[in-house]
């Protein structure tokens, strides 16, 4: 049976892949993320080249968490590492630093669109290969009530772009154009992608999922 290590704690992705019929193993990166971007950031402009557009930094970021647990889980056959944030305004948006930031932030965001990338990168053996998804997300007109309440459940200071379609936020986004599941944070037709250029069907990922539950 194919095994797959997801490198990330997000809640979302594992239940993303659990009800694909895929049960992962999970192990979380130690990756120092601004470290990482700042590297990148720092090359560009030693090399006089345009800053890191997010789509990038976001493949660059699934791709460091993919290696890292790597290192540390040689004998699964794959591991998968993502990363997502949200452009507005062609600024680069992760998580909120706090509450005030969150609320900030869905003040910018409310009746407007942004782009929500999510960086995959699949580490099969020697084999690498990876990609970014992106998608457009439009948001509802909040009221500051709404905003408040909304910020104060927690919820926006845990995840990239400060919200969720598939939880508290979802009755604030008002249209999605492109894939819901890279939204979420982890694209299934994606992978799929992805599991095919190293020569592994997504089907091949459904086996453990069925042996695991039958184990139990």
């Amino acid at each position: 049976m194919t095994s797959l290590l997801l490198a990330s704690a997000s809640p979302a992705r594992l239940s993303t892949l659990r009800a694909a019929g895929i049960d992962p193993l999970v192990e979380v990166s130690g990756v120092d993320e601004d470290a990482v971007l700042a590297g990148a950031a720092a090359a560009a402009a030693r090399a006089g080249t345009a800053p890191v557009p997010a789509a990038d930094q976001v493949l660059l970021l699934a791709r460091a968490k993919a290696r890292d647990v790597h290192g540390r889980s040689p004998a699964v056959d794959l591991v998968l590492g993502c990363d997502s944030m949200l452009e507005l305004d062609g600024e680069v948006l992760g998580k909120p630093a706090d509450a005030p930031d969150a609320v900030a932030r869905w003040r910018r965001m409310r009746g407007r669109s942004g782009v929500l990338h999510t960086g995959h990168w699949l580490i099969a053996g020697p084999a690498e290969v990876g990609a970014t998804s992106s998608t457009v997300v439009r948001f509802a007109e909040l009221t500051d009530a709404e905003i408040d309440a909304y910020v104060a459940t927690g919820e926006p200071l845990v995840v990239a772009g400060a919200f969720t379609v598939d939880g508290l936020g979802g009755p604030f986004v008002t249209a999605i154009e492109g894939d819901y599941h890279g939204v979420v944070g982890l694209s299934l037709p994606l992978l799929r992608d992805l599991l095919g250029e190293v020569g592994v069907a997504i089907t091949d990922l459904w086996a453990r999922s069925t042996g695991a539950t039958a184990a139990g």
